[in-house]
């Protein structure tokens, strides 16, 4: 399989702080991966530079079999799908919902002087629709409840049709009900044959979606263990990332966790 993602060594410090220890990945086509660990681990650093927005202090990362330091990373962006709450950050509260998804096309965050086409629409409101929210195309964003916000912004995250979809805690801030639906369309994403590769962080095993395959769990800035979902969601390996004795089940696709008394 080809490889999307390569990590070798990499460390990534701020000022005096080293966010990212010896990080050794790989991910390869075909793969959806769950990235989990406590607050401060850091995974969303991690997920910012497979987006190609960060590079490392030390070591080597490749991107889509491009290195980081010798690729023009605005080239290598629009192949790449990113939801998170920095990102959201920036798209105008004042921005109708169908007009965030059409700027996905361009990476931009804020509808322009850019013309699109009538397929580029109709792929945007086939994406909303695909997520549940295809009724809110003609609202304002920042009239939207966070649930919708997160399932428009993974809609947004596909429009350029991206090779690696990036999910930086979709799940934070839903209810239940929303935390379910927001499940069951990712999983209904990582079925499909011609799926991008999916990379979701998230602090809790309830929120990976069936049909992911593989995991890495995240302590300190290091990766504590990677590999297939079922070798790496072990009481003893979670027990060890989270410092929390944890008691971990299985029921049928979906994984739950619990510390011990």
């Amino acid at each position: 399989m080809a490889e999307v993602l390569r990590l070798k060594d990499v460390t990534l410090r701020r000022g005096t702080k080293q966010i990212l220890d010896g990080i050794n990945l790989v991910i390869e086509e075909g793969q959806h991966w769950a990235l989990l660990g406590p607050n401060g681990a850091g995974k969303t650093t991690l997920i910012q530079m497979a987006a190609a927005r960060l590079h490392p202090s030390s070591g080597h990362a490749w991107v889509l079999g491009e290195k980081l330091g010798r690729v023009d990373v605005f080239e290598l962006r629009p192949r790449l799908g990113l939801a998170s709450a920095a990102l959201a950050a920036f798209i105008p509260e004042g921005e109708v919902v169908a007009d965030v998804v059409l700027t996905g096309a361009y990476g931009y965050t804020g509808r322009w002087r850019e013309a699109y086409d009538e397929a580029d629409v109709e792929r945007a409101y086939a994406l909303l629709a695909a997520f549940g929210v295809g009724g809110l195309a003609g609202r304002v964003f920042g009239t939207l409840s966070e649930g919708e916000r997160k399932r428009v912004q993974i809609a947004r995250a596909l429009m350029a049709d991206p090779e690696v979809l990036l999910l930086d805690e979709p799940s934070a801030g839903l209810d239940l009900g929303g935390r379910e639906e927001l499940v069951a369309a990712l999983a209904e994403l990582a079925s499909d044959p011609r799926s991008p590769v999916l990379v979701l962080v998230t602090h809790h095993l309830e929120e990976i979606p069936p049909g992911f395959t593989h995991a890495a769990l995240m302590r300190d800035g290091r990766v504590t263990s990677q590999g297939s979902l079922d070798t790496v969601l072990t009481e003893a390996n979670l027990t060890a990332a989270f410092g929390v004795k944890l008691q971990v089940e299985r029921v049928g696709a979906r994984w739950t966790a619990m510390a011990l008394e």
